[in-house]
């Protein structure tokens, strides 16, 4: 566990700079042109390629060292903040050259995240694995909540410069402890799969989870869930201003990240070695109490503390998911599996971003007016006009979060999952590893 922790530090400050300089660019690209679909598109270029390139990735991950995977991709994202920094400095930076570098970042981010999930088997105890979890899981809540800030503090003071400098500087700290620390691969890596066709392998992923129904089970129900956590995640701002002011929507959205940084504290101290699938179950139960809860009342405060609860149940439950693929699939063809994994379950988020707008605008707004049909009747116990149409949807997507948990726990070899498929990772680490 030391030497996942040394390599979990350096990440993390990697993973701070990665975003301030993130923050940075935002508020540049906004500044410069002053348009949202412009901005929107960064942020697709940000998260398209990971899903396109995962499988591959995968691939290629149960092929290579790990460890070398992890530093070159960490490489090859330095070399990104450096052309973005060569390009500004000399006043050449154009638009469409932040949309090529965020593509190509994200591309060398899906590397390094599926061999950083891949090498955790090999370093970490079975008993460990949901504190590494926990800790991979805080690490990013943490990065969300003081990146921004740091950004805006010494955005007026250093200048896009200089946060291009400190990104490039943390960017040391997740190399050098990967170039010190040393632990064995796994030696048969290339012996399994050099005879086989790659795009075999790239589908490898798909045909390995069709043979483990409760493990493809687990996986759509994450999926499942993370389609209506998209949905309500993008229609919190509306929903809170129809409340409160940009300044209380701030401070709402600020509580709600310290859930998450709740949620992966208690990962990273999880000392329980069974009733994974129970716990996911049961947390799963909680959040669509909480979204029920979040829209039931035009209350500030019931919301606040919904979306609060809500959002601490995040990483417990994608961390448990994490861990049962970690204990359940071999560490050989964890690239592959993962590569396959990961994307499925984030195509649910974004479908979700993408139907929120539409659902809220041209469907439940109109019902939730203070002329409309459901006014003399449901509008008499969740209130009507703004946002209601919001807190409507979040009602019947809890409701759906409460059955669809309570019908996928019928299902035996998703509840069974612990008891019927063996462990794939011995108890203590797969891979001997030293500093």
């Amino acid at each position: 566990m030391r030497i996942f922790i040394i390599i979990w530090i350096g990440q993390f400050l990697s993973l701070v700079g990665s975003r301030l300089t993130q923050f940075a660019f935002n508020v540049w690209l906004f500044q410069e042109t002053g348009s949202v679909t412009q901005f929107g598109l960064l942020v697709l270029c940000g998260s398209l390629p990971s899903l396109l390139i995962s499988p591959i990735a995968g691939g290629f991950v149960d092929r290579w060292s790990r460890r070398w995977t992890m530093i070159i991709a960490d490489f090859c994202a330095g070399l990104c903040t450096l052309s973005i920094a060569w390009l500004f400095i000399t006043g050449n930076l154009e638009i469409w050259h932040l949309y090529i570098i965020e593509a190509l970042s994200s591309c060398f981010s899906t590397f390094q995240a599926n061999a950083y999930a891949a090498a955790t088997t090999l370093l970490v105890p079975k008993e460990n694995l949901p504190r590494a979890s926990g800790l991979t899981s805080l690490g990013r809540g943490v990065s969300k909540l003081i990146a921004p800030v740091l950004a805006g503090m010494l955005l007026p003071i250093v200048h896009i410069p200089g946060i291009i400098v400190i990104d490039f500087a943390t960017l040391f700290f997740a190399i050098v402890p990967l170039m010190v620390v040393t632990f064995q691969e796994l030696n048969n890596l290339d012996e399994q799969t050099g005879n086989k066709s790659f795009w075999k392998e790239v589908i490898f992923g798909w045909n390995f989870l069709t043979t483990k129904p409760g493990l493809l089970a687990l996986l759509i129900l994450f999926a499942s869930n993370n389609l209506f956590t998209g949905i309500f995640n993008v229609l919190t701002t509306p929903l809170v201003l129809s409340l409160t002011s940009p300044t209380g929507l701030g401070i709402v959205l600020s509580i709600g990240s310290s859930g998450v940084v709740l949620g992966s504290l208690m990962m990273s101290i999880w000392k329980a070695q069974e009733h994974y699938i129970k716990t996911i179950f049961g947390f799963t139960l909680l959040a669509g109490l909480f979204i029920f809860l979040a829209g039931l009342r035009p209350s500030l405060s019931l919301f606040t503390v919904s979306d609060f609860c809500l959002l601490a149940t995040y990483p417990v439950i994608s961390g448990l998911v994490q861990v049962m693929f970690q204990k359940k699939v071999p560490p050989e063809v964890q690239g592959r599996v993962f590569g396959l994994k990961d994307p499925i379950a984030t195509v649910g988020l974004t479908l979700g971003y993408a139907i929120a707008g539409p659902l809220d605008d041209l469907i439940f707004e109109p019902l939730m007016a203070p002329d409309s049909i459901l006014a003399g009747n449901i509008g008499k116990i969740i209130g009507v006009g703004q946002g209601r149409g919001v807190g409507l949807l979040d009602i019947l997507l809890g409701l759906v979060v409460v059955v669809g948990t309570i019908a996928a726990y019928q299902y035996p070899r998703l509840r069974l999952l612990e008891e019927e498929l063996p462990d794939a990772i011995p108890d203590e680490p797969f891979a001997t590893s030293k500093f």
